[in-house]
Formats: C-alpha cells, sequence, structure tokens
C-alpha cells in the first residue's frame, strides 16, 4: 500500500512539474508584434483542385468582413464524385491589411498558428506568391504552424497587404488562424512554443515509443512466453501510425492521400485494441467477447473505409460514434477488471485511456470548428503520456524482475550456504566412518597376519615343547623367526607410496643379517621399476609374506650358499626372482606343508602370479605383479 501511495504521489509531482513547465514557456513568449484579426473573406465554387497563380491579382473583390480566427461550421453532404479531379471544391480568398510597423530595417516574419485546407495553401504578399504547400489532399498542414520571412523590399518597407488563398472540398475542410507580423524576437517564442508543444514533442515521443517497441519485439524473440512484450511492441506501432498525422503533411508524403487518411482513420480502431490487449495482460482477465467486438467492429470500418469505397462524407459520423463507443466501453471495462484484480499498473494505464477519450471528444469538436482553431490538440500530449505510461510499466517490471532476481540470488546462495554446511557435515561424518572402516581393517588385517606369521609360530613351538619334543627344535631359531614376523608386520604398516623397491630394500634390511648368520650370501640386482599404484600397506605385506616364506624355505631345506634377488621390467610386468644354489625341488611333487599354497594365495590376492622356473643348480621362484591395478586374479602357471 505504502509503494503504491508513493507511486501515485510521483507521478502527481511529475504532472505538476509539467503543468508549470508548460506555464513557464507560455510565460516566456515574447510580448509584441502585431496581431491582425480582421480580412475580407471571398469563396469561389470550383470542381476538381487548381494551381494557384503566379500572384493574386486575379482574386475577386470585395467579399464578406470576417474576424480572425475564421472557421465556419462544416457542411456534411454528400460529394457527387469520388474521383479527386472531379469533387466540388471551393477555393477562399482572405484579404488582409498589413498595419503600419516601425521601420528598424530588420528581417519581419509572418508566424500562422493553424489552418485547415484539403488542398493547397497559398500566401501572397503585396500581391507575389511567396508561399505554398505542396499538392492538393495534403494531410493535417494545419497542425503544423507556420513560419515565413518576408521578402524584404529595397527600402526595407514591409508588405501592406497579405492574400491567404485556401481550396478545398466545398463546405469542409476550409479555416484560418489569426496571423502575426513582426520580427524574430517579437514572434521566434511564440512560433517555437507552438512548435515544440503542438508537433515536436508529440513526434518525439511518439518516434521514442516506437524504438522501444522494437527492442520490446526483439525481447519477446528470446522470451515467446511473455506476450506482454509484443503487445507493447504492436501497441507502439499502432500510437506512431495514430500519432503521424500531427508532424507530418508539408511535404509530400510516400503514400498517396487516400491511403494516409485510412491509416490515420483507422489506427484509432487498432489502438483500442492493442491497449485492450495489454491492459488484459496487466490485470490477467482474458475477455474474449469483448475482443471479438472490437475485432468485428474495427476490422469491419478498416473496409469500409477502404478508399474510393464509401463516400466519407457519410459514414464520418457514424466512424466517430463506434470510435466513442469502443473507447469508452473497453476503457471502463479496463478500469473494473483493474480493480477487481488490484493491478494497479492496468488501473493507471486504464484511467489514461479515458482521458485520451475525454481529450479526442474536445479534439473532434476542434476538427469541426466548434471551438477555437487556435487550440491545440489534446491527444498530442495524451500521446506523449501513454509513452511516459508505457515506459513507466516496462521500467517497473524490469525492477521487479531485477528485485526478484536478487531476492532468489540471495535464497540461493543461503541455500546453497546451507547445503554447502551439510554437505561438509556430511563429508565429516563420513570421513569419521570411513577412518573408523579403515582403522578396523588395519587392525583386522593385523590381527589375521599375527594370527597366521607370529601366532602360528609360537603355536607350534608351544606345542612341541608340551609334547616333549624341545629337544628337536632349535629354540632361537624358532624365536628368530617369530621376530622375522613381527618386523615384517610392522614394516607392512610404513607408507611405501608406490615404490617396490623402497619395499625390497626394506625387506633386505630385515633379512640380510639373518642370511649372514647362517653363511649365506645374498646378492642384490635391482633395476630401474615403475611405480605400483595399486601398490598399500595391505598389498605390501602380502609381498613381504611370500619372499619371506621364499628365503625360509632355502634356508631350511635347500642348503645353498648364495641367494640371489633381482628385479626387471618386463613389458606391462615387474618380475621378482629369488635364486638360490642349494639342492632344488619339484613344486609340482612337493606336498610337504602349507607355505607354497599360502604363497600362491596371498600372490592371487594382489592380482600377481608365483611361477617356478626352471634352472640347472637350485630353484628359482619368479613373483610377477602387474603394473597397472589388477583387476582380477590371475592364474598360475608353473
Amino acid at each position: 500500500m505504502a509503494s503504491s501511495r508513493r507511486r501515485w504521489i510521483a507521478w502527481a509531482a511529475w504532472a505538476v512539474i509539467a503543468i508549470v513547465a508548460f506555464g513557464g514557456m507560455l510565460a516566456i513568449q515574447g510580448r509584441g508584434g502585431e496581431r491582425i484579426t480582421d480580412a475580407q473573406m471571398t469563396a469561389v465554387a470550383t470542381v476538381g483542385y487548381q494551381p494557384p497563380p503566379a500572384t493574386s491579382a486575379g482574386r475577386p473583390q470585395g467579399g464578406a468582413h470576417v474576424h480572425l480566427p475564421h472557421a465556419p461550421t462544416p457542411l456534411w453532404a454528400p460529394r457527387a464524385h469520388a474521383a479527386p479531379e472531379a469533387l466540388d471544391t471551393q477555393i477562399t480568398w482572405y484579404s488582409l491589411q498589413v498595419p503600419p510597423l516601425p521601420n528598424r530595417g530588420q528581417q519581419l516574419y509572418l508566424y500562422i498558428p493553424r489552418w485547415k485546407s484539403d488542398g493547397v495553401l497559398a500566401i501572397y504578399a503585396d500581391g507575389k506568391l511567396i508561399r505554398q504547400s505542396h499538392a492538393n489532399l495534403q494531410w493535417n498542414g494545419s497542425n503544423q504552424p507556420l513560419w515565413i520571412a518576408l521578402p524584404r523590399t529595397a527600402t526595407s518597407h514591409p508588405p501592406t497587404t497579405l492574400d491567404i488563398r485556401l481550396q478545398h472540398v466545398r463546405g469542409i475542410g476550409g479555416a484560418f488562424s489569426s496571423v502575426w507580423i513582426g520580427d524574430y524576437r517579437q514572434l521566434a517564442p511564440r512560433y517555437s512554443v507552438r512548435d515544440i508543444f503542438q508537433v515536436r514533442l508529440p513526434a518525439f515521443s511518439t518516434v521514442a515509443f516506437l524504438a522501444t517497441g522494437v527492442f520490446a519485439l526483439f525481447v519477446w524473440f528470446s522470451r515467446r512466453a511473455e506476450r506482454i512484450y509484443l503487445l507493447y511492441f504492436l501497441t507502439s506501432v499502432v500510437c506512431f501510425l495514430r500519432m503521424l498525422h500531427t508532424f507530418v503533411g508539408t511535404e509530400p508524403l510516400i503514400v498517396s492521400d487516400a491511403w494516409f487518411g485510412w491509416l490515420t482513420v483507422n489506427s484509432t480502431f487498432w489502438m483500442i485494441l492493442a491497449l485492450h490487449l495489454f491492459v488484459a495482460e496487466l490485470h490477467r482477465v482474458r475477455q474474449p467477447r469483448l475482443t471479438g467486438v472490437i475485432l468485428v467492429i474495427g476490422g469491419g470500418w478498416s473496409i469500409a473505409t477502404l478508399p474510393n469505397l464509401l463516400d466519407p462524407t457519410m459514414i464520418a459520423a457514424p466512424i466517430y460514434v463506434n470510435m466513442l463507443v469502443l473507447g469508452l466501453g473497453a476503457t471502463f471495462n479496463g478500469i473494473r477488471q483493474s480493480l477487481r484484480a488490484g493491478s494497479h499498473f492496468a488501473l493507471l494505464l486504464s484511467t489514461w485511456c479515458l482521458v485520451t477519450v475525454v481529450a479526442g471528444v474536445y479534439d473532434l469538436a476542434l476538427q469541426q470548428n466548434m471551438v477555437d482553431i487556435e487550440s491545440v490538440y489534446l491527444t498530442n500530449f495524451t500521446g506523449v503520456g501513454f509513452t511516459l505510461l508505457f515506459w513507466y510499466i516496462m521500467l517497473s517490471r524490469y525492477i521487479e524482475a531485477l528485485a526478484t532476481a536478487t531476492e532468489a540470488k540471495a535464497d540461493l546462495a543461503q541455500r546453497l550456504v546451507q547445503r554447502e554446511a551439510e554437505l561438509t557435515a556430511s563429508h565429516a561424518r563420513l570421513r569419521e566412518i570411513e577412518n573408523r572402516e579403515l582403522l578396523h581393517q588395519e587392525r583386522q588385517r593385523l590381527m589375521q597376519d599375527m594370527h597366521d606369521g607370529l601366532g602360528s609360530t609360537l603355536v607350534t613351538a608351544l606345542r612341541a615343547f608340551e609334547n616333549d619334543r624341545a629337544t628337536n627344535l632349535d629354540a632361537v631359531d624358532i624365536l628368530r623367526g617369530c621376530i622375522d614376523d613381527l618386523k615384517l608386520t610392522i614394516d607392512s604398516m610404513e607408507p611405501v607410496e608406490t615404490d617396490l623397491l623402497l619395499l625390497l630394500a626394506t625387506l633386505r634390511f630385515r633379512l640380510q643379517p639373518r642370511l649372514e648368520a647362517a653363511g649365506v650370501k645374498l646378492l642384490w640386482s635391482v633395476g630401474e621399476a615403475p611405480p605400483l599404484e595399486w601398490l598399500d600397506q595391505r598389498h605390501a605385506l602380502h609381498i613381504l609374506r611370500i619372499l619371506q616364506e621364499a628365503f625360509a624355505n632355502i634356508l631350511k631345506h635347500a642348503g645353498a650358499r648364495e641367494i640371489a634377488v633381482a628385479v626387471r621390467v618386463e613389458g606391462d610386468q615387474v618380475v621378482v626372482r629369488v635364486q638360490d644354489d642349494g639342492r632344488g625341488f619339484d613344486p609340482a611333487r612337493s606336498s610337504g606343508g602349507r607355505g607354497l599354497a599360502n604363497q600362491r594365495r596371498r600372490a592371487e590376492a594382489i592380482g600377481g602370479v608365483i611361477r617356478w622356473e626352471p634352472s640347472g643348480q637350485g630353484s628359482i621362484l619368479a613373483l610377477i605383479l602387474p603394473v597397472q591395478k589388477p583387476q582380477r586374479a590371475i592364474a598360475i602357471r608353473t
């Protein structure tokens, strides 16, 4: 409510500013100059249109004395012929006496606020033609004030007589305002104020409205669901066509006068339809019946008023009545629906439509010479108002869209922050669960390794001692084996970071003292090896157990004096070979213990292969490891 009140206050302020500005422009008009309000008028009946003569010497003498502005009441009689060359026309002459003016040697000007003529307007000074409009049937030249520089004589005396020749359809279209004569300082302010407010301002606002309408059309191309942009464009077009007659007419038109008249008349119906649809789009109440009525009536008159189809003098009154009825009906309907829907934009536009209808009635009275013809057409200013209103509506929608976008952005940012906090908390919980799971898995692994390695060795020794077989056991060897198992388990907990060579170096560090104590020489031949991305602590322990078992078997059964360890890269595999010079054995015939089976199981668990290669002396164990992450266990090949 407060926002709506502020809008109304703002518009009231702008209205006051506009009124003050207009009053100020009128107040600063220059004083002085001579206004001629008396003339001798003569009328001559003619057929068709004739070009004006070079001089006014042939004009009829005498005539009736009239007071300017002179605007006889139109006689709406049907014309006998439709063709322009066969029309019943009339030439009206106004003869004016110029009062004595001081001779200051300055350029004098003639200022004519308004005239009405269907044909050519010709102006004579001291009998000589000084100005004429373009060919017959010029449109609405009466709306544009005339500013004419009077010819200067050798003595710089102003002319003594002025003759005005108008030719128009007989009985209608002829009228003439008073005439001002004076220097530039005296008349320029008067002419400028009327020209700006009567012609330039409506023309500028209409063209600007059309330019923004074209922009709205391009917006609609990318947002087809929002019809308001298309309706904005269509309204700007019909408004441009409706106001076009206010600032053209002094020069030849690009279309014929008949078709231009058809556009001017019917653009009023089109504007009623466009405004009705736009207001309906604002208050969101579709009324197809009313829209259909406006379409039928407006379309019917658009056909009936086609050039050379019907006599304009016969259909002018019904056209005006239909315009008034349709305008008032659409306007009051828009106001009612706007109040129901609570749309202040639609209400504002509908109210301005009502103001325009009232102004249109006044302009019709001005056109029919029922009011002073030196007045101005009020619909020119309501057209400016429409431009400002549509700009205000679209600007408000744009601001509301920005505010909505800003709110949506803020809401989205808040939701993102909340979601980020939720994801952070969820990630923290997952990390905690993952850490717990890793710790659990690591405990399980260590427990399993302790059970399979150190625990198994201790249990075997314990049972041997309990069965009185301790004398057959080497207690020191058993303890060393336990210590080795414990050290391997501890070594497997160190991060190896995919480095197989580092893991093997650790194994060498642990086993070499034991080998030296047993009198076995260790030969180490290790080249470059690529990193194994899959190598982690669990896989590292499997490799250590396999190699530990190989060294243990050599020490226990082979009777070797020398062990050689070599690492080579073969294609996409890394091969670790352990070769001894002992007695050797055939793994296919070996049936004692679970050592070999454990080695195969551990190799398969890491995607590798255990292979015993033939040798002339001793045995060779080859542990084949894939460079890439193992996808499945590899079958054992012997």
